[in-house]
């Protein structure tokens, strides 16, 4: 008997607790091997195909691209293993005359009653869960019948012609479960309307959701709509005057007036997750920021002649990041204090043993700070070559979420940007940031005259918690004086 069972999404790890569908790679009534991924989300962290644990064919999706779901929520239903009856029902004329094709069908259905090999979250290579309820199979046959399988006779009967009474269906829990709609039609058709689906009572059979229950919430909600406005525009009865901008500030949800043709973008995904750990770093951490102008003309001198040596010294390219990183890490071996973060329960400052060096890098998807692990034992070709490998993954969006956490410092090179300076918000749960300007060419007073030399400016924020001024200022002049004369690092190589 044919059994469909519900996959929900998984646990990604690193404590996400959502992720956003970005594309589908299976539609409804394809055939789906055992591991094969079938949807692509976005986390705050990173981009993931996730794999289904289950083989067979694919009878309902859950959630058009674009939205948002937590962990645990029904991705997508899968019917695994053939019916009852299949073999007397197949008695068609390519069925009958091709014994080949009845092996095939039994293969795909051992193969699609195996178990996962890959251990999801949540999934294993157990039996399925034991709790179910029963769904009538025409609810089956219309979510399949709309895109046919070919070459797959058995699966075909198995959602089309085949004689069972009822269809076994994995049921979720209350608290987390799908919400009761089966048309993505009805879906879209909520969300277009910012309509909460889970706030509407269904009409349909169980309490399914129909898309007559969404009309109604949309007439509804259009009808309050229109009264409110009437209500705004009549004359006011105090005298206050409605059109004063206090007014309408006070009228609107939260303190937001809400202008005609007012664009809303929901903080979800990347955009969400940068937006609640800056308002942490805000709220918790008491920063402050200090900066420096430096000469950068030595510096860029030196990484003109490592660039252009040849022979068996030559060796890749180093970029101005990668010099940077380098006295960013013996910065932080002579002032430790800024290598930590603070332990709120416990009132500690804890400092870290070694430098895992974040760096801004801004994508099309928005901010990420990937890690370059101990940069502390790196020289500034090592380094170099990592911040151009997770700068090339980051732009293509493939980076883990282990490569985007465990920061101890961040260099933000802003100056990309063609600015000068900044005072930049911290990277919750570290201690500082260097933000760097762009380097351009500005009369300087060098060696008692005036010159042109290629200037940058410097700014350090800190956690004022973990050390006072003196230390940091001490921090920032010393990477200020190794950009200025780069043979100072010498002392340290």
């Amino acid at each position: 008997m044919a059994q469909v069972l519900e996959f929900k999404l998984p646990d990604l790890g690193e404590g996400l607790t959502e992720a956003e569908i970005v594309r589908w790679l299976v539609e409804v009534g394809d055939v789906v091997a055992i591991d094969q991924p079938v949807v692509e989300v976005e986390t705050a962290k990173a981009m993931v195909e996730v794999p289904c644990p289950y083989g067979g064919v694919v009878t309902a999706r859950f959630g058009e691209e674009g939205t948002e779901l937590p962990v645990g929520a029904p991705l997508l239903t899968v019917a695994v293993g053939a019916p009852e009856g299949a073999s007397g029902s197949a008695a068609s004329p390519s069925s009958s005359s091709s014994p080949s094709s009845s092996g095939k069908g039994s293969g795909s259905g051992a193969e699609s009653s195996g178990g996962s090999g890959n251990v999801l979250v949540g999934y294993g290579t157990g039996a399925p869960a034991a709790r179910r309820r029963r769904i009538r199979p025409d609810r089956l046959d219309r979510a399949v019948a709309g895109a046919p399988v070919s070459g797959a006779p058995v699966v075909e009967a198995q959602v089309v012609e085949a004689p069972v009474a009822e269809v076994l269906v994995a049921e979720a829990p209350v608290s987390d479960g799908p919400v009761p709609v089966v048309s993505p039609l009805v879906r879209r058709l909520a969300r277009q309307h910012d309509i909460d689906l889970r706030r509407l009572a269904g009409s349909g059979p169980d309490g399914l959701i129909l898309r007559a229950d969404v009309d109604r919430a949309i007439r509804t909600a259009e009808e309050t709509a229109a009264a409110t406005a009437r209500a705004a525009q009549a004359p006011a009865r105090s005298q206050a005057k409605p059109s004063t901008p206090s007014a309408a500030v006070a009228a609107a949800p939260n303190g937001v007036a809400a202008a005609a043709g007012a664009e809303r973008i929901p903080l979800r995904g990347v955009r969400g997750a940068v937006a609640d750990k800056l308002s942490r770093s805000r709220t918790e951490i008491p920063d402050a920021t200090c900066w420096v102008d430096a000469d950068a003309t030595e510096l860029m001198a030196v990484r003109a002649a490592m660039n252009a040596a040849t022979g068996p010294s030559a060796g890749p390219k180093v970029s101005v990041l990668a010099l940077l990183a380098r006295i960013c890490t013996a910065a932080l071996a002579r002032f430790p204090e800024l290598n930590a973060t603070v332990d709120t329960e416990a009132r500690e400052i804890v400092r870290l043993p070694g430098v895992h060096l974040g760096f801004a890098a801004q994508t099309e998807r928005g901010l990420v700070v990937p890690v370059v692990r101990d940069a502390h034992t790196r020289n500034a070709e090592s380094i170099g070559a990592e911040i151009a490998r997770l700068t090339e993954l980051a732009r293509t969006g493939k980076l883990s979420p282990a490569q985007l956490t465990g920061g101890t410092f961040t260099l933000n090179n802003y100056g990309v940007f063609g600015v000068d300076g900044s005072t930049p918000i911290i990277n919750h749960p570290e201690a500082a940031m260097l933000g760097v300007g762009r380097i351009m060419p500005k009369p300087w007073v060098h060696q008692g005259e005036l010159a042109v030399r290629q200037v940058v400016q410097l700014s350090l924020t800190f956690d004022h918690r973990v050390c006072d001024g003196g230390t940091a200022g001490g921090f920032l002049r010393y990477v200020a004086d190794c950009v200025e004369q780069p043979a100072v690092l010498l002392r340290t190589l």
